[in-house]
């Protein structure tokens, strides 16, 4: 058992961060499902590093959203990019018309569309602004439980009963691999941690988590009818998006 959530805790941090990890040389959906439920760990190692940046950089006295813009740029390399594309490309495949098929179509065509460049710099200006802020006020735990959260969402996004959409390898590989305990597991977690975004006001910061991920496994849900399932894309446009919400919220009750 230990050695199973070993390998799912490498494949996790070799899939969602830029560190050297080396995850099982046999990738299957249940050693993918592993991964999956060690997101947040992930999540865990990021927010980190980007608690971290932002403590040396508002030390050193930088403006407050030069702060925040270093932390979303150190998420952005430490994730290779790859959730800020999966964002852009899921807004451009929402805001075209047609089937599922020409939506994935659009998606999968590699460049950056008006949806897609507007739904970056709104949500990422959300992060920037709110890391910004939390970090000026010493908010550094809140950063951290921020960027974790927006993994425990990608947990929620994998649960069972979402399918996977045509052509995707990737939400081949994890979508619907998540059963009760794990998500159960998670959510408790990320809502104990909560209380330490909003220490003024202890229920606001659980409230803010919940609401968030309810919110984020509907947007989730409206994705896998639009696209006719669950691919890599959605996972990074629902984590994105749950992140900025929590920092803003936790940024809001500073």
């Amino acid at each position: 058992m230990l050695r199973r959530w070993i390998d799912g805790v490498s494949l996790s941090l070799s899939w969602l961060t830029v560190l050297p990890a080396r995850g099982p040389h046999d990738i299957d959906r249940t050693v993918a499902g592993r991964a999956i439920t060690a997101a947040p760990v992930a999540g865990l190692v990021l927010g980190a590093a980007a608690a971290a940046v932002s403590w040396v950089a508002s030390t050193a006295g930088a403006p407050v959203f030069a702060t925040g813009l270093l932390c979303v740029g150190v998420l952005a390399v430490g994730t290779r990019g790859m959730h800020v594309d999966g964002l852009s490309d899921t807004a451009d495949g929402l805001g075209c018309y047609g089937p599922p098929e020409r939506a994935r179509e659009v998606m999968h065509s590699g460049g950056a569309g008006p949806f897609g460049v507007v739904a970056s710099i709104v949500v990422l200006g959300i992060q920037a602004a709110s890391f910004g802020a939390l970090a000026d006020a010493g908010g550094w735990a809140a950063i951290l439980v921020a960027v974790a959260v927006g993994r425990v969402a990608v947990v929620l996004a994998c649960r069972r009963g979402v399918p996977a959409a045509p052509g995707s390898g990737f939400g081949t590989l994890v979508a619907g691999t998540q059963g009760p305990l794990p998500i159960a597991l998670w959510l408790v977690a990320a809502t104990s941690a909560a209380v330490l975004t909003t220490p003024a006001t202890p229920w606001l910061g659980p409230l803010a988590v919940l609401v968030a991920l309810v919110l984020s496994a509907l947007f989730v849900r409206h994705c896998a009818r639009r696209f006719g399932g669950l691919n890599g894309d959605v996972l990074g446009a629902a984590l994105e998006g749950t992140v900025a919400a929590v920092a803003l919220v936790a940024a809001t009750a500073l």
